[in-house]
This record gives structure tokens, sequence and C-alpha cells, in this order.
């Protein structure tokens, strides 16, 4: 069974408690992650462990709409969540530590594709990391900025 596994990181010039804090809540993926048009809580926020939200995003021409579930929270350290339901199983983990005066983030997916994505997986993954490597730029820049919301 083709797996996809990506894992990018970057150097934000910002404090470790201010990215995570940014980085980690999920309401702010519209915001940093280009193919993230909506995110939608199921559960009451902030986000902890059994969190739910609804996102919906556009990827290779497709949208997609899939349901993730938080299954470890380490406050300002790592962050891990599964889809629920979707039809690409995925986990995507951020973890975030101290580098120097700023912040090395990764981000990192793993997946089953099924379907389609199944028989096209290097094609995925090749695209999953050219936009998450875009997505990390994107909130580099924004938090150094300092124009978030």
């Amino acid at each position: 069974m083709a797996v996809v596994d990506v894992r990018v990181e970057a150097l934000i010039g910002r404090p470790v408690d201010e990215v995570a804090g940014f980085a980690g809540d999920p309401s702010h993926a519209p915001e940093w992650y280009a193919n993230i048009s909506s995110v939608r809580w199921r559960t009451e926020p902030p986000v902890r462990v059994g969190s739910r939200m609804d996102f919906v995003a556009h990827f290779l021409g497709r949208r997609l709409a899939y349901t993730y579930e938080v299954v470890e929270l380490v406050a300002g350290q790592r962050l891990v969540m599964r889809t629920a339901q979707g039809p690409f199983p995925m986990e995507t983990t951020y973890t975030w530590t101290p580098a120097g005066d700023g912040t090395r983030m990764s981000l990192r997916n793993t997946g089953r594709p099924a379907g389609f994505a199944r028989l096209a997986a290097p094609v995925v993954e090749a695209a999953m990391r050219r936009a998450t490597t875009k997505d990390l730029a994107r909130l580099k820049a924004l938090l150094e900025r300092g124009t978030r919301r």
C-alpha cells in the first residue's frame, strides 16, 4: 500500500510560545495554509486532546472536506491531529523547538491515500512537499512581519 510521508521545517524568528500559540490554533490555518479555505470547530475551542474541526481544502484541483481530531498535545512543543473522516486518511504533526532567538517548526504529514490518490501517491507526495514548504514560508513571513490577526 502506498504511503505518503512529507516533513518540512522552517526557522521562524519569533519565540516558541508565539509560534506554537498561533500555528497550533486550527482557527488560524486559513491564514497560512494556501489550500485551506475554512475551518469549523465541532468542539468548543481552545484546542485540546479530543478537539475536532472540519476543514475544507483545495488540492490538486479537488475540493477536500475532512475532519481532524487532536490526538496529542504538549503545549508549546507538539500537536498531532488525525483525520477522523474524509477521503485521505492523514496524520499531521507540528513540533516546535527553540532555535537561538527563534523557533524551529517542523510540519509532517503522513497517510495512506485511497482511490485516485493511491495510484498517484508519488505525485501527491511531491505536491504536498511543495505546498507545505510554501505554507511554512507563509507562516514565517506572517509571524515575522507581525501582521497576523
